[in-house]
């Protein structure tokens, strides 16, 4: 009888799903392999078999998570009838304060500060594959409102100064109680679309 084949990458997606919640509960920097092996009903052991440290069991839930978020984001763009809403929709996980997306912006909030004291190559490599995921979603939106003739071919360069300023946000909401991002984004689409837009008296956000 042949021995079964275990498909490792999904048993360690597998595993990381089962305890995927530990980020949110206990935070990134507490999160230990022991905690990983009571939340996922395993042994320390098999843990070690799958996952090379501690760092490597987070990347695979942070994966989930982003994942998860990421075919969320396609499915719930396509809600939106005009461009200047999609591209506003961008910012929906500064922007939201429900109890879901809040959650998941702490947790990003605690990653940001891993990244800023012990950041590493894969941390690093990490961020750019998330950029190039949104910097893909916005030249498919902006290039489907020049098709359509709603925007300017110049819109192409606003792709970058988009991400930009929406990182800006993020640092703004993180280290500033009183400012109302939602204010400073509502206004920075509404002049951005006064530049980049073909037709006039286009609504505000």
């Amino acid at each position: 009888m042949a021995p079964k084949v275990i498909d490792k990458a999904k048993k360690r997606k597998d595993m990381a799903l089962a305890c995927s919640n530990l980020i949110h509960d206990v935070g990134i920097k507490n999160l230990t392999i022991q905690k990983v092996a009571d939340s996922a009903g395993i042994g320390k052991g098999t843990v070690y078999e799958y996952f090379e440290n501690k760092e490597d069991i987070i990347f695979e839930i942070i994966n989930i998570h982003i994942e998860n978020y990421q075919n969320q984001f396609l499915k719930d763009i396509t809600t939106f009838s005009s461009i200047k809403e999609k591209i506003f929709y961008f910012f929906n996980f500064v922007l939201n304060d429900d109890e879901e997306t809040s959650k998941h912006f702490n947790g990003y909030r605690e990653y940001l500060s891993i990244i800023f004291t012990d950041g590493n190559e894969g941390m690093w490599d990490f961020n750019e594959e998330c950029n190039i995921f949104i910097e893909e979603q916005l030249n498919q939106i902006i290039q489907e409102g020049i098709d359509k003739n709603e925007l300017n071919p110049i819109s192409k360069k606003f792709i970058k100064p988009i991400m930009i300023f929406e990182k800006g946000l993020v640092l703004v909401k993180m280290t500033q109680k009183n400012q109302n991002v939602k204010k400073e984004c509502e206004n920075f689409i509404n002049e951005l679309f006064a530049l980049i837009s073909t037709k006039e008296g286009i609504k505000n956000v």
